[in-house]
């Protein structure tokens, strides 16, 4: 579905070229070319800079994996056929500079909970801490061509579907964090909620996970 299906309560708070993006991001899950290729046409019709929509496939590495991340870049070049900006993704000479950047990202995003977030990973495994501030917090999620805090509504879009709470919770802060106001994330949400093809009871978890959130926070 397109953002047009979302209440007009939630979408005022959004501007047209984020509700847009917002879109392509929930429908990253699905992993259909002809789909995506139509919301990503709707969002450059909306206003979205081809930046946004690059930015955001390449992030979809990190949330949905290289297989459907593969679909959403097939689906890009349909309609951008054009690189943006390669940057200093292929450099790898540049990781230490990825690493510290990275792990300023995530300060960022975790607020006061950062440390936390480092002895759990760690000891999830180390290597996974690793990979987690050097390729997604610094090679990817740094990068310059979409805000933080629109990545942040981009990541809740996404992970309504999965039904992750844990990291759904993490990005809820995250994107209030980085200036998204709550109607702004309950927006996300309701855009996500709007996809048709995701598995009963998810949004409405979402919801209430939000809500309980805003209700703690009073």
């Amino acid at each position: 579905m397109t953002p047009a299906s979302v209440p007009t309560a939630s979408m005022d708070a959004l501007d047209a070229p984020t509700a847009a993006l917002l879109a392509v991001a929930a429908a990253l899950n699905e992993a259909a070319i002809d789909q995506l290729a139509g919301l990503m046409a709707e969002a450059r019709t909306a206003g979205a800079p081809p930046a946004w929509i690059e930015e955001l496939v390449l992030n979809a590495v990190l949330l949905v994996g290289f297989p459907k991340a593969l679909v959403a870049a097939a689906a890009m070049r349909r309609v951008l056929p054009d690189v943006v900006d390669l940057g200093d993704a292929a450099d790898y000479s540049a990781w230490p500079a990825w690493r510290e950047r990275g792990e300023a990202t995530c300060r960022r995003i975790y607020g006061s909970s950062y440390e936390n977030l480092v002895a759990n990973v760690r000891s999830l495994h180390p290597a996974l801490l690793e990979w987690v501030l050097v390729d997604g917090y610094g090679r990817t999620i740094s990068r310059p061509g979409l805000d933080l805090m629109r990545r942040e509504l981009c990541t809740i879009a996404t992970l309504v579907g999965q039904g992750v709470p844990v990291q759904l919770h993490s990005h809820l802060r995250g994107a209030q964090r980085q200036g998204a106001s709550p109607d702004q994330v309950t927006a996300a949400i309701e855009i996500a909620a709007c996809h048709a093809s995701m598995p009963g009871g998810l949004a409405d978890a979402a919801r209430s996970q939000w809500q309980q959130m805003r209700d703690r926070a009073k």
